[in-house]
């Protein structure tokens, strides 16, 4: 008979249910943010492969404000190269540099996708194994109340 064990095997289910669904969370929100980060990086590069020499742009200072500039020499892109470093570029140079980013971001955006695969896969097992307890469970009671139909028969 699973009795109180199998409610708190079936309580420790749930629980790992929820936490699975929380980490699943986490990770679509990762996704999102390198979705946003990829897109930035395309508005970068289309900007680096269209501006040119004497082009005026709109230099974002922080706050909302603007400061309008004028390209000096498209080739002297500065690029994030990550870890705090930058290093200035020509227009060719800075597209490769920020198509490796990008590069990067999809393959941590598949890595991220591959393990919500693995934990929707642990979750949907997890599932199943609750939904047999449940009719484990269920199929006992009734046994125990045919046996206690039949008791209160004789």
């Amino acid at each position: 008979m699973m009795g109180g064990g199998g409610q708190q095997q079936l309580q420790q289910l749930s629980q790992e249910l929820e936490a699975i669904d929380e980490e699943i969370e986490e990770l679509e929100s990762e996704i999102e943010g390198l979705r946003t980060r990829q897109n930035e990086v395309d508005e970068a590069i289309e900007a680096i492969e269209t501006l040119d020499s004497g082009s005026t742009v709109q230099v974002p200072l922080g706050g909302g404000a603007y400061l309008r500039a004028e390209v000096q020499d498209i080739d002297e892109v500065i690029v994030d190269l990550g870890g705090g470093y930058a290093a200035e570029q020509d227009q060719d140079g800075a597209v490769d540099a920020l198509e490796r980013k990008k590069g990067v971001l999809d393959d941590r955006i598949d890595d991220v996708q591959d393990e919500i695969s693995e934990l929707e896969a642990e979750s949907s097992e997890i599932e199943q194994q609750a939904q047999q307890m449940q009719q484990q469970m269920q199929q006992q009671q009734m046994q125990q109340l045919q046996q206690q139909q039949e008791q209160g028969d004789e």
